[in-house]
């Protein structure tokens, strides 16, 4: 009558035997709790083949009945050995791995629209002034920091700073960049008017826009680039079998189209903003 297999961990395994198996019994002795703890083994020519991430045993070791230190020890006596991850193990890896680039495709995502919002259409919109940097008190801050910014108009931007002391740099860092617009400061508040956009204007906008969804593109690649190395260490260790790296490349390439499909759709509304008379 054969031995029953009692694993202490959840591990599905196939039983692969061999012709003529030897009927040798092994005793092992061993003690967790002090006391003689005699386990009936049953050595043959079985050999383990994981359907998962699991050890594959060989050299006619198989068949193992007890506690899992006597399993170890004579695991570790026949060949050497590497802890199998359970299923709990597995599904938690993968589930950080699809967690943490998910994250980070959402933060690629907020950024693209960022970089968007900074650049002006034919309406006024505060997010216009994101990307301003004023000198204040010998450090680089950005305006939505030290002002509030708003639109009194469809084609008027209003900066009114918390502190009126830093009027003139606010001044001088609205001239300096690329917005093409003149502050009107009155000591109290700036105010701006947008100009009409040119047809060249509207030219060199788009140009930006498709230059910033590319980059939004490419750090999606690299994001499932990054998660697909994970995924190649975990699986050399062990910690997630090939079916399960596969179903995991697999569901990472669709996360990627989903959010490559995000970019195009912010990246055509933008398109259809700057095309507007």
């Amino acid at each position: 009558m054969a031995t029953p297999f009692c694993p202490t961990t959840p591990v599905r395994s196939i039983l692969q035997p061999q012709q003529n198996p030897p009927k040798t019994l092994l005793f092992l002795r061993g003690s967790s709790s002090g006391g003689p703890d005699f386990v009936k083994c049953r050595l043959s020519a079985y050999s383990w083949s994981s359907a998962a991430s699991y050890v594959r045993l060989g050299n006619g070791a198989a068949g193992f009945c007890g506690k899992s230190i006597v399993l170890r020890k004579l695991l570790q006596r026949r060949r050497g050995v590497v802890r199998a991850a359970t299923l709990e193990e597995i599904e938690a890896q993968k589930s950080l791995i699809e967690k943490d680039s998910k994250g980070r495709m959402e933060k690629t995502i907020d950024t693209v629209r960022s970089n968007f919002n900074s650049i002006r259409t034919g309406r006024s919109n505060p997010a216009m002034l994101d990307k301003i940097e004023v000198e204040y008190y010998g450090s680089p801050v950005s305006l939505k920091s030290i002002a509030q910014i708003s639109t009194p108009d469809a084609s008027s931007l209003l900066v009114q700073p918390y502190d009126k002391s830093s009027l003139k740099a606010i001044e001088k860092a609205i001239v300096g960049s690329d917005l093409g617009m003149t502050p009107n400061n009155d000591g109290e508040v700036i105010r701006m008017t947008l100009p009409q956009l040119t047809s060249e204007r509207r030219k060199e906008f788009l140009k930006i826009v498709a230059k910033l969804a590319e980059e939004g593109k490419v750090a999606l690649r690299n994001i499932r680039r990054d998660a697909l190395k994970a995924c190649e260490k975990l699986e050399k260790e062990k910690k997630l079998s090939e079916d399960i790296a596969k179903d995991l490349s697999s569901d990472l390439q669709k996360l990627t189209d989903e959010y490559m499909k995000k970019i195009d759709a912010i990246y055509k509304q933008k398109e259809k903003e700057l095309l507007k008379v």
